[in-house]
């Protein structure tokens, strides 16, 4: 089994349980074939959020515990711009952590935690109304917005970002039917509006001579982009390995 086929086969798993496959196994086969459409999410987000009165957040793979470690001190590395550091949780859902950078990081950041998903959007920002975060730094900022993450360019300019965080999206639009397109353009979005200071981190369960491989070829362009990729394992959980992959822009000469 290569793989990419064994990664996409934990990820079908995940996704069953995730989404009580028993009841609701025309929603577990439409993520599995349609993770790249804004539909499906709205219908994702809209029967989990409806099975109880409590709001839970939905994590991905794991917490913000689990990736504090490359995200605080990766932070801390920054150049201090006179204004705030820009974060981007690419991909939120309903995610805690967007949420746990704002409320952790020791420099003052702006965190946007952006979604396709309108509902995903309004239950976070409920939530986050309810519960009055507190951050480590007093000019700190969070928000959350729907947004298409093939179209960064509409909400922020070149070389404007400082961090975008990606935790499962790009696995999700990978492991779509019609989302490889997508996820390159997701890329190279990333890689414009990065600053050459920054860095964009995939979190995925992906092997890394599968990741490794599509990241260094989608993200060099002659003349145009060009990226330095790494990756670090961030450990195991439930059998499966995890990783980050660290993508920095590149000066074009």
């Amino acid at each position: 089994m290569s793989s990419l086929t064994k990664s996409l086969s934990w990820s079908a798993g995940r996704i069953a349980a995730a989404c009580a496959v028993r009841r609701h196994s025309s929603l577990t086969a439409e993520l599995i074939e349609n993770m790249d459409k804004k539909a499906t999410w709205d219908r994702f987000y809209t029967e989990n959020s409806s099975r109880t009165s409590t709001f839970k957040n939905f994590e991905w793979f794991f917490g913000f515990d689990a990736v504090r470690d490359f995200i605080i001190p990766l932070l801390q590395s920054k150049p201090h711009p006179d204004g705030l550091l820009q974060v981007l949780d690419m991909g939120c859902g309903t995610s805690a952590l967007g949420p746990c950078i704002y409320r952790h990081s020791p420099l003052p950041v702006r965190v946007t935690c952006a979604d396709i998903s309108p509902i995903a959007v309004r239950l976070m920002q409920e939530q986050v109304q309810t519960k009055a975060l507190r951050a480590h730094s007093f000019s700190s900022q969070l928000e959350f917005v729907e947004l298409d993450c093939t179209q960064l360019h509409t909400r922020y300019g070149c070389r404007s970002v400082d961090l975008i965080v990606d935790k499962g999206t790009t696995d999700a639009l990978l492991r779509s039917k019609e989302g490889k397109r997508k996820a390159s353009l997701v890329l190279q979005q990333c890689l414009k509006v990065l600053r050459s200071s920054g860095s964009l981190l995939q979190f995925s369960d992906e092997d890394p001579d599968a990741r490794l491989l599509w990241l260094e070829t989608e993200a060099q362009e002659p003349g145009v982009m060009a990226a330095d990729v790494g990756v670090q394992e961030v450990g195991e959980l439930r059998g499966m390995t995890y990783y980050c992959y660290q993508v920095t822009p590149r000066s074009i000469v």
